[in-house]
């Protein structure tokens, strides 16, 4: 655990009791009278340490406990056991002081007032969370400039489009100047530039303000662009805490060579060089062992008529699925 974390989680636990029955009229007819229940796990004894100004993802598939443990940890959700504080507070205690210090943004839910110009809900917001006239006028005109946001302050938001409304939902959440901020799925459903765009902000914003972030995303570039540290959960479980990079040397120990040539080379075994991942016409891409990369590299350029020729990590796509199957086949 973190000696100086903000975010500290020590062992939490959630666990719903869920209605289940069979299909069928009998089925509804007996659950009349007899309901069963089953218990679903989704957050298993998870131990977290997050220092102030990190920007950690969050990481695991559908179902997996990352929005849980989000909602337990800004106080929507009370846990079944465990403990946890952040900034020094007890989230689901939801002391007024601590909501005032933190923020969530969720990629499918909305904190604006759809009938009502996007500014209109921002003043709404600062006078919620009683922000000082002065600086929220200062943060508010810092936030419009970083996420180009002039062009729709007047825009009725149910009128913006998904791209403008993500933009606006980061502005509301921070204009309060929260020193943690929860955000799950911020790019869902953005396309690739906007996306960009939105990673951009996050990462100027954390180095403005020093702001912990606690992210989780299914899109890989917003985790390699804005994680130096990634946690992965499964089942509730967590798998592995640690440096991104780490995580791909310790369970895919490759290179990927990918090799553009001159002219058509038949009869070539390219599997004497590594494992063939991909064959398409005059390009091909191996996979060779870290200690064979530079030998590898090296038989390449002298046997072939290379045109081109790059080398590269894993993606980090795969660093995870290796991970899931390995939490799996631990289970």
């Amino acid at each position: 655990m973190c000696s100086m974390a903000q975010i500290e989680v020590e062992k939490l636990t959630k666990t719903f009791k869920v209605p289940e029955r069979e299909g069928g009229f009998k089925a509804a007819l007996a659950g009349l009278f007899r309901r069963k229940y089953k218990q679903v796990h989704a957050v298993r004894e998870i131990v977290i340490g997050i220092e102030e100004g990190q920007v950690v993802g969050f990481l695991g598939p559908n179902g997996a406990g990352k929005t849980t443990t989000l909602k337990m940890l800004s106080g929507l959700l009370h846990p079944t056991s465990g403990k946890a504080t952040v900034l020094g507070y007890t989230p689901w205690k939801r002391d007024p002081e601590y909501l005032r210090r933190i923020s969530m943004v969720m990629g499918q839910r909305s904190q604006l007032h759809w009938d009502l110009p996007a500014m209109d809900s921002f003043l709404v917001h600062m006078a919620v969370y009683r922000v000082d006239k002065a600086q929220g006028r200062k943060t508010l005109d810092e936030l419009i400039e970083l996420l180009d946001l002039s062009g729709v302050l007047k825009k009725q938001v149910r009128s913006l489009s998904l791209g403008e409304r993500m933009k606006c939902e980061l502005c509301v959440s921070l204009l309060h100047r929260p020193a943690v901020l929860f955000l799950d799925e911020p790019t869902l459903g953005l396309d690739i530039t906007m996306q960009a765009r939105i990673r951009q902000f996050i990462a100027e914003y954390n180095r403005r303000h020093s702001a912990t972030v606690f992210l989780t995303s299914h899109y890989m570039a917003d985790v390699t662009a804005l994680c130096k540290r990634i946690i992965v959960i499964d089942h509730g479980r967590l798998l592995f805490d640690g440096p991104l990079a780490g995580l791909s040397g310790r369970l895919l120990p490759f290179k990927v060579i990918t090799v553009d040539l001159q002219r058509d080379v038949d009869g070539y075994d390219f599997t004497q060089v590594g494992d063939v991942i991909a064959l398409e016409g005059r390009k091909v891409t191996l996979r060779v062992s870290k200690e064979q990369a530079p030998a590898a590299t090296t038989r390449v350029l002298a046997e072939l008529p290379v045109l081109d020729l790059t080398i590269q990590d894993p993606p980090i796509e795969d660093v995870i699925a290796q991970v899931f199957a390995r939490g799996k086949e631990t289970a």
